[in-house]
């Protein structure tokens, strides 16, 4: 039996794409270790290749559009929270991070949960009290890095990172949360992941940029 010309393209193999990951910009291969962009108004990541980063990190690219993430690690033992503040800033876990978002035209909280990154509500008093007592605060590139917070026993740790940072975070508590409190698995995930940062990120004042 001849099958009919308009449903040949249906039967017929298709080429299939070449394995790897692409970018979601121009669409060519790029590798495991990529760069990434942020869509601002959409608010999610874009794995890229390097042209397509590169093309975004000129300041008003694509009418803001699109902003490549940068790539400094920052720590910033100097920044030091009390209690009574972090409690102002309405998050209810032990770990959060801040970022400014454009298209709201304010600094936003997020803290990380097992069911990905969950917003909490933020005082803009509070904030920026922060930012006039820790001017380093104020030298956040808006939508693509972050002020990464953790609260420990007694103390307070504070990294300036790559919004992807704190994503990775997120997707590593995502994956390995079990049961009600997390499990062994999931802390030893968040300490190994602040170790790393605490390599790689360099060490800086409050009062510099």
């Amino acid at each position: 039996m001849s099958v009919p010309f308009a449903l040949r393209r249906f039967l017929e193999a298709r080429p299939q794409p070449p394995p790897g990951e692409r970018c979601e910009l121009c669409g060519q291969p790029i590798a495991e270790e990529h760069g990434h962009v942020v869509s601002v108004e959409a608010r999610n990541l874009l794995c890229v290749c390097r042209p397509c980063y590169l093309l975004f990190t000129r300041e008003g690219a694509a009418h803001g559009k699109y902003r490549s993430v940068p790539d400094r690690y920052r720590y910033a033992p100097g920044v030091v929270l009390t209690d009574a503040q972090w409690e102002e800033l309405q998050i209810p876990v032990g770990i959060a991070f801040f970022f400014f978002n454009t298209p709201m035209a304010r600094t936003v909280a997020f803290y990380p949960s097992p069911a990905g990154a969950t917003e909490s509500l933020l005082s803009l008093t509070t904030w920026a009290a922060l930012v006039r007592a820790h001017p380093l605060l104020g030298s956040l590139a808006p939508d693509v890095e972050a002020l990464l917070l953790r609260r420990l026993a007694g103390r307070f740790e504070c990294f300036l990172v790559p919004i992807d940072a704190c994503y990775e975070l997120v997707g590593r508590l995502r994956r390995h949360w079990r049961g009600f409190d997390g499990g062994d698995e999931v802390r030893s995930e968040i300490e190994a992941f602040f170790e790393g940062l605490r390599a790689r990120s360099d060490v800086v004042e409050t009062a510099a940029g």
